[in-house]
């Protein structure tokens, strides 16, 4: 039997900016399922550093991807937030992409949303105003959340943990390092497993 294939969206923090590729979180999510005896393959990556919702949903049709995936992820907004993009705009774009995911998936069950990091709490932030970052990256967050409760899809919030290690960053000063990537595999697991190990298998 083959085993489910794997789709992950998203921006710079899914394709793992400054760490190697088994830095990253989707790569490092299919080695702890691995672990687990859960199979998955390895993740395809449909990700670039910088990218808001409107440039995801872009790159998406330039990559003719096809529904039949077991497990899709989704990650995006930050760069809509540190433009200065609206959140109606926000909302109605996500909520394209979320709907696209869940075709692709073929069950919204399994697609999991992950929360936008705080990049306030970074070095790179250094300067600026803190305080009003959370503030957008909350109101950001929100809409990702309601909208993935609304679709029956999951919702995982790592947007404590870049909280609590803000200094966990790669030489730039902003993003992730490896190991706080780990720790968001781990926040992670526990809703792919459920929707790998509960679900019937994925049809293309």
């Amino acid at each position: 039997m083959v085993a489910p294939a794997f789709l992950a969206l998203g921006d710079s923090y899914t394709i793992g900016e400054g760490v190697p590729e088994q830095g990253r979180w989707p790569v490092q999510l299919v080695a702890r399922l691995h672990d687990e005896h859960v199979e998955l393959l390895a993740p395809r990556i449909v990700a670039t550093t910088g990218w808001t919702t409107d440039e995801l949903s872009a790159a998406m049709d330039a990559a003719h991807l096809a529904p039949g995936y077991g497990l899709v992820t989704l990650l995006i907004g930050v760069n809509n937030q540190y433009r200065g993009r609206s959140l109606a705009e926000y909302r109605e774009q996500f909520l394209a992409l979320l709907e696209r995911a869940v075709v692709l998936a073929g069950d919204a069950r399994r697609v999991i949303v992950v929360s936008i990091p705080d990049w306030g709490v970074t070095p790179f932030a250094e300067g600026r105003d803190r305080a009003a970052i959370a503030h957008e990256i909350d109101a950001f967050n929100a809409i990702a959340r309601d909208e993935a409760h609304r679709a029956f899809a999951r919702w995982v919030d790592v947007t404590g943990i870049s909280r609590d290690h803000a200094g966990e960053v790669v030489d730039d000063g902003l993003h992730p390092s490896a190991r706080q990537y780990g720790l968001w595999a781990d926040a992670i697991l526990p809703e792919a497993r459920t929707a790998l190990r509960e679900l019937p298998p994925q049809r293309s």
